[in-house]
């Protein structure tokens, strides 16, 4: 596995250890109780400062944002109730497949 592999999985588990926890002692337990509007809304910022780093050349700073993204999206993951394991399955059936086709076959309903 990955060193970002190994990150994920290890974040996975704290964000699920921080399920239930006072939302006042932590972050990721505010996020999770406000639910899947407020960690999305979250989602949204970092990912628009990811872009911004991107198109500025700032390499440091994308990394410090995809950090924050992909924090930010396994916690809305979480807070919405679908696991990382649903979403290796969605990468996992379009592995081999064009990203054109796999594209063209959602626009025209398919999976």
């Amino acid at each position: 596995m990955s060193r970002l592999g190994e990150a994920l999985a290890r974040l996975e588990a704290v964000i699920e250890a921080r399920r239930g926890a006072d939302p006042g002692s932590s972050w990721t337990a505010r996020l999770l109780h406000d639910g899947p509007p407020r960690a999305a809304r979250k989602l949204g910022e970092e990912a628009v400062e990811a872009v911004v780093a991107a198109v500025s050349g700032d390499r440091e700073g994308l990394a410090d944002e995809a950090a924050d993204v992909l924090y930010h999206l396994l916690v809305l993951l979480a807070a919405a109730g679908v696991s990382p394991d649903e979403v290796a399955r969605r990468l996992e059936a379009r592995e081999g497949v064009s990203g054109l086709a796999e594209k063209a076959a959602r626009s025209q309903g398919r999976p």
